[in-house]
């Protein structure tokens, strides 16, 4: 699916929306959340090629899976916290949405303690003794 697309999806939507709204609030978000729902979902099959791309660097670069792995979550993560975020933004609950935010970047931190642990032992491991 290429941006022509999404963005053609996306200005159907809208109109869509724009009219429901008036009468039919409730089924006006439904739809806001539905299209993103379909736009992320139809996105997630280009982030594979991504992914192999990065695996084979890894591998040919020497770097150990495990800190790829933890890279992707964190981006997965990130990616999903805001688009949580954003949904519950559009239905107007600014402050669940920055609640949202806030427990992505917590996660992200929690997932990120081993490659800081070992940026660190690395950096230490040069430092003259």
């Amino acid at each position: 699916m290429d941006i022509m697309q999404i963005a053609g999806i996306a200005l159907l939507a809208a109109v869509l929306i724009l009219v429901i709204r008036e009468q039919k609030p409730g089924f006006a978000f439904l739809l806001a959340a539905f299209t993103g729902a379909c736009i992320f979902l139809a996105l997630i099959g280009k982030i594979g090629g991504v992914i192999t791309v990065l695996e084979d660097l890894a591998a040919r670069s020497g770097i150990p899976s495990v800190y790829l792995k933890t890279l992707l979550k964190i981006i997965g993560v990130a990616y999903i916290a805001e688009f949580g975020a954003q949904i519950v933004r559009d239905a107007g609950l600014e402050s669940i949405a920055s609640k949202v935010e806030f427990a992505g970047k917590i996660l992200i931190l929690v997932m990120a303690v081993p490659i800081i642990s070992v940026i660190v032992e690395t950096v230490l491991d040069l430092l003259p003794s």
